[in-house]
This record gives structure tokens, sequence and C-alpha cells, in this order.
């Protein structure tokens, strides 16, 4: 009887099991049954499989399991089943598999468990669990698996939880168990995932652990575990993760670790470690992370670190690290943690730091610092919390600060700085703790500091002086600048005598500016459209960085110059849509266009900049993917929702985009999306057929337009629903959208769990995020129907969105795939 993902409702107690006296195998997971379980199901003497996890059953799990003596695979995790584990359990001596995790059961584990010798695999994870763990578990030699972690547990682990030879996952973590580690575990070569962490274990680590060519993550943090870190170490090759923080581990750091090339985190912080770093890490190209923070560790920072080309966490604060800041740190382009504070490390801050743009996170307090603050560190365009404080620094603060408007936490305190505060949030809002004894701050709108004004009475005095000798030099200077000027206009002028005259039919505006003299300015800016300053290019036109004579600094997007006419034409019609489309729109998240300029020479497009990249960058970039939390992301789809349903809807006529992808959408310094390239862009006008040219990015296109060139709205939301799931699972979903028509709940061909397809580079999501995340598949999955009358628009789906009692699907760590491809009813 197997009817696993179902999607069956009810209780159990209608079915009469009596009727099926020679059934093997019951498998009624991944359902929404509740109810307790009937006594009649126990009379199947021959049942050797039941599977029932993944429901809502409650109650007590009944004494009379224990008659279902030729039980081989008992699995009731992910149920509410409360109370003491039944002894009968005892019974069943064919057993080979017991989940009993994520349940509410309390109590200690009936020492009749000692009768199960067969047992493979065993977990009680995440219950209420108490006690110790009876002795009579020695006897269970066989065991591959053994999960008891989360759970209230005391006294000993089993010492012979691997005499078998074939324990290869050993999950005990958030207990309270103390003594040795089991003295099987140094021979036990099968080994493949351990976590101990969270415990009181007291072992000399140097003997409690061999060689495990099969291990791939070891946490033993949060112990009292003491001794050297051997040279063995080095050679369990298939470790990615090793974590032994919160110990009393001394000793240095073997060079051996450097043998670990699948290393991605490194955690052996809050030790009393010593030595030098091994500069062997340097082989270890996958590292994501390296906590070294709370130890002794001496010697400088050495210069190999800057190899670790995926390093997103580099902690190694409160040891006792002297010299210089290498700044080869600033080739970790992927760093967004950064802590070098407690130390003593001496002379400047290295400017290559300021090419590490992912950066969230600087602590450099504590140290001996000196000189000025670079002008790179200011313009950081990711940092939230920066700390300065307690160094030698001096000079003033470069004004680069004044652009971080994404600068939350600053601290400069204890330093010889000088001059006035910048006049964003962070520095105007510190704290007097956070900003105290400095050698001559000031600030107008600081409340407490010493007003910028009294500055310049200070100074007026030197000022004169150098206004005095200056003076003369400026005179001769625009005395030069006026002949130099004069010289120019001349030239100018007789090369215009000898050029033709340019089509009476440009057209300039910008908003804000004199188009003529802004286009002028833009081309003087760019040195005529010079690459060096060209920061993007897409299938249309190249993107421009051009800061205007008055300071404001925009995006130009300069239209393709092509050889023959008719792409010329494409071009232009092009050009044309898109300010067609743009120059009448305001949305919060739609880029915003300041204007065009329309000449024989050049045609182009001036936008606001927005120096986040776009999507698609900040999501193959490992530092900036981990910034997107759960929140920004679902956030990211919330924006992006909006600004179609404003081009949809709101706009007359309504416009279809037609290029919707994870490259057009930027991200501003905030992280909040905003709408870009409508070089596409489509106007809908009721009686008009809206045949068109293909146009879109592969990959986000509609299947409709396969076959027929006819736009309409629902062109976009397939591309919403592609781009949805790309923020979710952190890169193009191609391989679930090519097998979505095979997923369907009925048949269970897809039991794919979702917390298994998000993106795990970020934190795991809390409760309010899990069911955001729930809903927004749901409905990308909506926007993914083959038939574009099937999809809802995108009114529905906005509205949807911003519904708060969302139908859920149960845990989140229970939803499958083949759950949210239910129909949804969508209103508005």
């Amino acid at each position: 009887m197997n009817l696993a993902n179902y999607g069956i409702r009810g209780n159990l107690h209608h079915l009469n099991f009596t009727s099926f006296p020679h059934l093997q195998l019951i498998n009624f997971s991944n359902n929404s049954l509740n109810g307790t379980l009937p006594k009649n199901m126990f009379n199947l003497s021959r049942l050797s499989f039941l599977y029932l996890s993944y429901n809502h059953f409650d109650g007590v799990i009944p004494h009379e399991i224990g008659l279902l003596k030729n039980l081989k695979h008992l699995d009731l995790s992910i149920n509410r089943f409360i109370g003491l584990i039944p002894s009968s359990i005892g019974n069943l001596i064919k057993l080979e598999l017991l989940f009993l995790s994520v349940n509410e059961l309390y109590g200690p584990v009936p020492s009749s468990f000692g009768n199960l010798k067969s047992l493979v695999h065993l977990c009680l994870l995440r219950n209420k669990l108490n006690g110790s763990l009876p002795k009579e578990f020695e006897n269970l030699t066989h065991l591959q698996t053994f999960q008891v972690a989360e759970n209230n547990f005391s006294g000993h682990l089993p010492q012979n939880v691997c005499l078998g030879g074939s324990l290869a996952k050993f999950i005990a973590y958030d207990n309270k168990f103390i003594g040795r580690v089991p003295r099987t575990l140094k021979n036990c070569s099968t080994l493949s995932r351990v976590r101990l962490d969270g415990n009181q274990l007291s072992s000399n680590i140097s003997e409690a652990f061999g060689v495990y060519p099969s291990l791939v993550y070891m946490d033993l943090s949060h112990n009292k575990l003491y001794g050297e870190l051997s040279s063995q170490w080095g050679f369990s090759h298939n470790l990615t993760s090793l974590k032994i923080s919160k110990n009393n581990l001394f000793g240095a750091i073997p060079v051996e670790i450097g043998n670990l090339i699948k290393l991605e985190m490194l955690d052996l912080s809050s030790n009393h470690l010593t030595g030098e770093i091994p500069k062997s890490l340097e082989r270890l190209t996958l590292l994501l992370v390296i906590d070294l923070h709370e130890n002794r560790i001496s010697g400088e920072i050495p210069i190999e670190v800057g190899k670790l080309s995926k390093l997103a966490r580099l902690d190694l604060g409160a040891n006792d690290m002297s010299g210089k800041i290498p700044g080869e740190i600033g080739d970790c382009r992927q760093l967004w943690y950064l802590n070098l504070s407690k130390n003593m490390l001496n002379t400047t801050i290295p400017s290559n730091l300021g090419n590490l743009h992912s950066l969230v996170y600087l602590d450099l307090s504590y140290n001996m610092l000196s000189g000025e603050i670079p002008w790179h560190i200011g313009s950081l365009r990711s940092v939230e919390r920066m700390n300065l404080s307690r160094n030698n620094l001096s000079g003033s603060i470069p004004p680069s600060f004044n652009e971080r408007v994404s600068l939350r936490s600053i601290d400069i305190s204890c330093n010889q700085l000088v001059g006035p505060l910048p006049k964003i949030a962070a520095f105007q809002n510190a704290s007097p703790e956070e900003l105290r004894d400095n050698k001559d701050l000031c600030s107008n709108d600081h409340t407490g500091m010493r007003p910028c004004s009294s500055l310049r009475k200070k100074e007026r005095t030197s000022r004169k002086l150098i206004l005095t000798l200056t003076l003369s030099l400026i005179l001769v200077a625009l005395l030069l600048l006026v002949i130099t000027c004069i010289l120019f206009r001349t030239k100018r002028k007789r090369n215009r005598s000898i050029q033709p005259r340019e089509p009476s039919s440009n057209s300039f505006s910008v908003r804000g500016f004199d188009g003529k003299v802004a286009y002028e300015n833009i081309i003087a800016a760019t040195e005529n459209f010079d690459s060096k300053y060209c920061i993007g290019k897409g299938g249309h036109g190249s993107v421009y960085k051009v800061e205007l004579p008055c300071g404001q600094v925009v995006a130009v997007k300069k239209v393709h110059a092509l050889e023959d006419e008719e792409s010329d034409d494409n071009l232009i019609k092009s050009f044309s849509k898109e300010i067609q489309a743009l120059v009448n729109i305001r949305h919060r998240n739609i880029v915003k266009l300041y204007g065009f300029c329309s000449h024989a020479r050049h045609s182009f497009l001036v936008y606001e900049l927005l120096e986040g990249g776009n999507l698609s960058q900040n999501l193959s970039n490992e530092g900036r993917a981990r910034y997107l939390n759960w929140f920004k992301r679902v956030d990211i789809v919330k924006g992006i929702a909006n600004a179609l349903c404003y081009l949809h809807h709101a706009c007359s006529p309504p416009i279809v985009h037609r290029d919707i992808s994870s490259n057009n959408v930027l991200l501003d310094d905030e992280g909040n999306p905003h709408v870009s390239d409508f070089g596409t862009a489509k106007l809908l006008r009721p009686n008009s057929t809206n045949w068109t040219s293909f146009a879109g990015t592969l990959g986000y296109v509609a299947p409709e337009l396969a076959y027929t060139m006819k736009v309409n709205e629902k062109s976009d939301v397939y591309s919403f629903g592609v781009l949805s799931l790309e923020v979710i699972i952190g890169h193009h979903p191609g391989d679930i959208i090519e097998g979505i028509s095979s997923f369907s709940p009925a048949s269970g061909a897809n039991v794919t769990l979702l917390k298994e397809l998000i993106d795990k580079r970020t934190l795991a999501p809390g409760k309010q995020e899990a069911e955001e995340l729930i809903k927004i598949t749901k409905l990308a999955f909506a926007c993914l129907h083959q038939s574009p009358l099937a999809r809802p628009s995108m009114k529905q789906v906005c509205a949807s969105l911003s519904k708060e009692n969302w139908p859920s699907k149960g845990l989140f760590s229970t939803v499958t795939l083949g759950q949210l491809l239910e129909p949804t009813l969508l209103r508005c």
C-alpha cells in the first residue's frame, strides 16, 4: 500500500486494515494525515515496512506497535507524536531502520533498545528526550547512522558505537553529553559526517581522532576538548568543513592542514592556539571561511591569503599578530566579512581594501594603525558596519564617505582625526562614544560636537596668507586659459567651415538640463565615448558612467553604431521604443530616465546611475549572495512584481517589457530592485495585433514565442516566474523548468523538498521568511504555466504577494515542489 505524496487528508481510523492480513508495506508519507494511529494497524503480523513521516499524526506512539515482529523499517518522523517512546519497540528485533525525529517525545530512551541488534539507522533528532543513553546501546554494533541531536541527553556517549566498523553519520550535537569521545571513533575509517558540537566532552583531541578518508564534515565546537591538533588531520582529504571552535586546544596549526584541498570552512576560533598561520593555506582555493579569532596566533598575516579568491569571511581578531595588513587581501573580491581587530598590526591601512566591493563588515579596531584613512575605504559600496577605533589614524575623513548610504554603523573613536564629519546618517547618528578622543573633529549637524565654523575661524589667518600667495598664480592661469579658449574656438570655427552641416532634426531633452549643453558635456566627459568609461554592454547598446560638470553622476546608454542600414533602422526603432516607454514612467522599482539625446552622430539615453550591479552579478558573487538575505530577496521579488504590475495595469496603453531577466534588474546600494533596459519594450494598443520581431533573453522567454510572435503581458509573467525561482535558488532554474511539466502531486513524480532547493549561501529562513518563500515558489510555478491564458496577471500576483493569510502547506521543512504545483486560486 504505497500512497505517499498524494495530498491525502483526514485520519486512518476509517480504514479496515484487518482486510489486508498479508500486507507487507504501508507508505503514507508526505501527506496531510492527522489523528492517532488506529489499533487495528498493529494486527498486520507480516508488515515489514511502515512509513508515516511528514504528516500531522499526534497522540502517543501505541504500545501495540511492538506486535509488528517482522518490521524492518519504522519511520514516524516529522509528526506531532508526544509522550514516552514505548519500550515495546525493543521487541522489533528485525528492525534495521528506526526514525522518530522531529516530534515532541520526552523522557529517556528505553533500555529495550539494546535488543535491536540488527539496527543500522537510528534517528531520534529534535525531540525533548532526556536522561542518559542506556548502557545497552553498546549492543548496537551495526550502526551506520546514529542521530540523537537537539535533545536534552546527558551522561556518556556509547563507547562501542563504531565497534562494527560501519558508522558513517555520528550526529549528537546540542545535548549535555560529558566525558570521553567514544574510543571506537579513532579507527572508524567509514565516518563521513560527525557533529558533536554543543556538549561538554573532555577528551584529548590528539588521541581521540584518526584518519578518515571518507570524512566530509566535522564539527566538535563548544566542548572541553584539549591537546594539540595532530598532523593526521591533513590526511582526511575529503573534508569540506572543519570546526573545532570554543575548546581548549593549544599548540600550532599543523602545516598539513594545507593538504585539505576540498576544505571550504576552517573554524578554530576561541582556543589557545599559538604559532603562525601556515602559508600552506594558500593551496585551499575553495575556502569560504577562515575563523581563527580569540587565539594567541602571532607573526604576520600571510600575503598568500590573497590567493583565496572564493573567501567570504576572514576573522583573525583578538590574536597577537603584528606587521602590516597585506594589500593582497584586496584580491579576495568575494569577501563580505573582515575582522582584524585586537592585534598589534601597524603601518597604514592599504588602499587595496577598497577593492572589496562585497564587504559588509569591517573591523580594524584596537591595533596600531597610522596614517590617513584611504579614500578607497570610503568607496566600499556594500559596507554596513565599520570599526576603525583605537588606532593612531590621522588626517581628515575622506569625502568619499559622503556617498556611502549603505553604512549603518561607524566607530572612529580614539584616533587623531580632524575636520568635519561626513553628512551621512551613520556619522550624524553616531554616539559620542563612537566619536570621542580624536584630535579635532567637528560637525554642524551632530549634537554635542563642536561646530565646524569655529575651526574655520582658526584657519582664517593662515588662509589669508595662502590666498595672497596664490592669487597672482591664479590670475596668470586665468590669462593663459582665456588665450587657449580663443585659439580653440578659432580652430573649431575653421573645422566647422569645412565639415558638412549636421541635420536639423537633432533632438535633445534631458530633465533639469539644457539638452544641447548636456549633449556636449556627455561627449566631452566620455572623451567621445572612450571604452575606459564603459561599464556594461548589451544587445542594443553600451552603458557609460558619466560625471557631469555639476558633479552629478549618471548612466548613459549609447545605441551601437552599425554599418548596414537595416541594422541601423532596427536600432533606431529600439531607441525610439525605449524613449516612448520610459519618458512618462515614474515608479520606485523602475530605473529613472532623465532624458535622451538623438543626434546624427550619437543617440543615447540618460539614466540614474545604480552602482549595486545587476541581479545576475549579485547572485553569482558568493559575498553578495550572502548579503542578500531572505528578507532582501523577498523584497526583490515583490519589487519586480510591483514594477511589472505598474507597466501592465497603470500605464495607458500597457507596456510589455519583453526582456525581463536577472541581467535587466539593477540593485541600488540598499539592495532595492529597479527594472531596466526597455530597448525591446512594446506598447500594447487595444486595437493592435502586436505582432513583432523576436526579443528577449534565452532561458526567460515564454514558450509560445517559439511558434508565434504575438506579444502580450503574459510573456512578462512567464519571465517573472523564471526570475522569481532564480532569486530563491541562487542561479538560473533551467533544470527545474525543464522538468516542471512532469511534476504532479497526484503521481508523486516530484518529492523534492523546497528546503533542499533554496540557496544555501545565506542563512536558513526564519518562520516568516519561510512562509514568503513558499508563497513565491507557488506563484512562480503558476507563472510558468505552458498556456498563457492559465498564467495569472501581474495584478493578481501582486495581490497574492501582499496577502498575509496565505494557505499554509505545513512545515517549511516538509513542503515539496509537487505540493506547490497544485492549482492556486488567485483573486485580486
